[in-house]
């Protein structure tokens, strides 16, 4: 059953339906290990940072981005068949484009997201060069 929902909250990261992605990864946090929880939280964390982003919630997202990133480290390279190299370093380059950007340039950081100049996180399978869920 965890493998079903992480693949949910997986695809559900992807897609930018971060508020459903969070609620999805909580239940997982709330049943796990104890060695997998900071694993799901930072990923749920950069979830929910990304949410605030979209949302132009400056602060929001610069203390969610930044709690979810320091929670990843310990899993690097790779963990569950997550590249987490690869989101941790996305998602460091979107939190320091935030700080840089400050309260009144946190609109403009979204807008090069949707323009394609700035690469949003997604969850990558190791080795694979599309997002979980672009696999075709």
């Amino acid at each position: 059953m965890e493998l079903k929902m992480f693949e949910e909250a997986i695809a559900l990261f992807n897609s930018g339906d971060y508020y459903a992605c969070h609620d999805t990864l909580e239940a997982i946090w709330n049943d796990a290990w104890q060695s997998d929880r900071a694993f799901y939280q930072g990923i749920l964390q950069i979830a929910v940072g990304l949410y605030h982003l979209k949302g132009q919630n400056w602060h929001g997202a610069t203390i969610l981005l930044g709690e979810g990133t320091s929670r990843l480290p310990i899993y690097l390279p790779d963990y569950q068949s997550i590249d987490v190299e690869r989101l941790l370093e996305d998602s460091l380059h979107i939190l320091h484009e935030v700080q840089s950007a400050g309260q009144e340039g946190i609109a403009e950081i979204w807008q090069n997201i949707e323009r394609g100049d700035l690469r949003i996180p997604k969850l990558y399978r190791v080795g694979i060069e599309q997002p979980m869920g672009d696999e075709s």
